[in-house]
């Protein structure tokens, strides 16, 4: 199936607009995530319900994502038992591990703060492929961008202290947990791209969900979790939620498909604005501080330095494909 079947998916203007609302769709999770412990009644030391709140949102988000492949024509069985093996240790690293660090984390700092240290992801993204793919090395560009989006991240962590004097704002539950998850994600991210060979990526990612959803279920409901406070805007939330991870999933893949790598990657910078933007409408966070400005300036500027250079010969790096298929460094699912 060529471009030319789909003219609206290389249509410029739509692509853009496309990228930007899946960026739109990434950045809401932040505050959706946050106004989800309010609805449902988790604290912020409730661990077993944030994991069961997490779990029923990715086993729907995957089950979606299956639907969706299943309508589109695509096998779902199949796979080898190895295969089988490979996409379940993904789900359990990428989904269930990632998601345990950043739901405990984001209950302990702010959504702003949460959106621009997530973005870390991309960063780590970098520098693992240095070490892993032989020509996916260090650029200039790419440490600088590294150098740049990391004191962004630090900016951002300063706040003001005794006597006025500034103070290093930074716990590991709440800020070191976001930057954990970040990583986590990433590294997940690069065993994602060997296990997507000959897969296809709706269809790894739909059972990927499923699978760290259930197992993030089963950890939750097995320590005492469970998830009161049901009504009907608390389960609208809930579907949002899963419906966000499935569909920003399903346009992103197709914006790669037919248009350039580093055209799409290019927007991935918008995901830590718009979760910035939007924690301060929806969660009345302030953002009216220096710290917050120059750190998300430094963020984005940072992104843009490392998803802009192309391999040689004019083909995208493979840090390119994969922090394209995966905004602040990692593919889904904010």
């Amino acid at each position: 199936m060529s471009s030319a079947d789909h003219p609206i998916l290389t249509d410029r203007k739509f692509v853009f607009l496309l990228a930007l609302f899946c960026c739109v769709l990434w950045g809401s999770s932040f505050p959706a995530i946050k106004g989800g412990y309010a609805l449902f009644d988790i604290t912020a030391s409730d661990v077993p319900s944030k994991l069961v709140f997490a779990g029923w949102r990715f086993l729907l988000a995957g089950a979606i994502l299956l639907v969706y492949a299943l309508v589109s024509g695509q096998r779902l069985g199949g796979f080898t038992r190895r295969g089988l093996g490979q996409i379940a240790l993904l789900g359990l690293t990428q989904t269930t591990l990632q998601y345990v660090f950043f739901y405990i984390g984001l209950a302990y700092t702010t959504g702003v703060k949460s959106s621009i240290m997530n973005a870390t992801g991309t960063f780590f993204s970098v520098l693992l492929a240095h070490f892993i793919y032989h020509n996916d090395r260090l650029s200039f560009n790419k440490m600088a961008g590294c150098v740049v989006g990391f004191l962004g991240v630090m900016v951002v962590n300063f706040g003001a202290g005794w006597g006025g004097l500034p103070s290093f704002e930074f716990t590991l539950l709440g800020e070191g947990f976001v930057v954990i998850a970040a990583l986590v994600l990433a590294a997940a991210s690069i065993y994602g791209k060997r296990v997507s060979q000959g897969i296809d990526p709706i269809v790894m990612t739909g059972l990927q969900l499923l699978i760290g959803g259930a197992a993030l279920l089963v950890g939750g409901y097995a320590t005492g979790g469970h998830l009161s406070g049901f009504n009907p805007a608390s389960t609208a939330l809930l579907a949002y939620m899963a419906v966000l991870s499935s569909l920003a999933i399903s346009i992103w893949s197709l914006l790669l498909k037919y248009n350039r790598v580093s055209m799409v990657t290019a927007f991935n910078f918008m995901v830590p604005v718009f979760g910035v933007a939007l924690s301060a409408l929806f969660l009345n966070e302030s953002i009216l501080e220096w710290r917050y400005a120059a750190a998300l300036a430094l963020v984005c500027w940072g992104i843009w330095l490392v998803t802009k250079e192309p391999a040689p010969g004019g083909q995208p790096s493979a840090s390119l494909a994969r922090a394209a298929a995966a905004p602040t460094g990692a593919r889904q699912e904010r």
